[in-house]
């Protein structure tokens, strides 16, 4: 068993995020981790929810799901950020809530955090890539120690070869792809196990 508290964060609209934030937490908690599965505040009125089922569905089914505090940011030692593609950049409901930490990076409180991303788009050229390097921006900025999968295991080849964070194409009223599940896991545990070696270094 580890000691780490990892924070999966997540925004999601139509439901592929939210499964594979489940599929993140699940590999944090093989792994050893204390998680916490946290969306972010949905900023979208209701009419534009309505307009689109899969949306409305995906609001109901996140309904038990907590939503993110900064005490949440605060108490893990890993963070892994999710966000679907909007233009290539994250999605706003993500960015708001970024926006809200500059206390705690003031603080200092967001340094030496393991951090990692996820994401997912309409295509594979969707903008996969450049999504998760504008969350890894914002973990050069908090200080954070940024964990991407690279090339460590097959996990990360049979789901398209992304190196810098787990990406998938939208998938809305079905279940991710398993090699997607497989490489969301693996970049958990990968990230729970970097951020024990941290915890021991500190400790030694």
């Amino acid at each position: 068993m580890s000691n780490v508290k990892l924070a999966v964060i997540f925004y999601s609209s139509t439901g592929t995020n939210f499964k594979v934030a489940k599929a993140v937490a699940e590999g944090g908690e093989l792994a050893g981790a204390e998680v916490r599965l946290r969306q972010v505040q949905e900023l979208a009125p209701d009419a534009a929810i309505d307009s689109n089922p899969l949306w409305r569905a995906n609001v109901t089914a996140m309904a038990d799901v907590p939503v993110v505090s900064l005490s949440d940011l605060e108490w893990a030692d890993a963070v892994i950020l999710g966000t679907p593609t909007r233009f290539g950049n994250m999605a706003a409901q993500m960015k708001q809530f970024i926006d809200t930490t500059g206390g705690l990076w003031f603080q200092g409180k967001l340094a030496n955090k393991v951090a990692a991303a996820f994401t997912s788009a309409q295509n594979e050229h969707g903008g996969q890539e450049v999504a998760l390097l504008a969350l890894q921006t914002t973990f050069y900025h908090w200080g954070c120690i940024i964990v991407p999968p690279g090339y460590t295991d097959d996990a990360v080849f049979a789901n398209g070869g992304n190196p810098y964070g787990v990406s998938t194409n939208s998938v809305a009223d079905s279940d991710i792809p398993d090699p997607a599940k497989a490489a969301a896991q693996h970049l958990a545990r990968r990230v729970v196990q970097v951020a024990c070696w941290i915890a021991a270094g500190q400790e030694g």
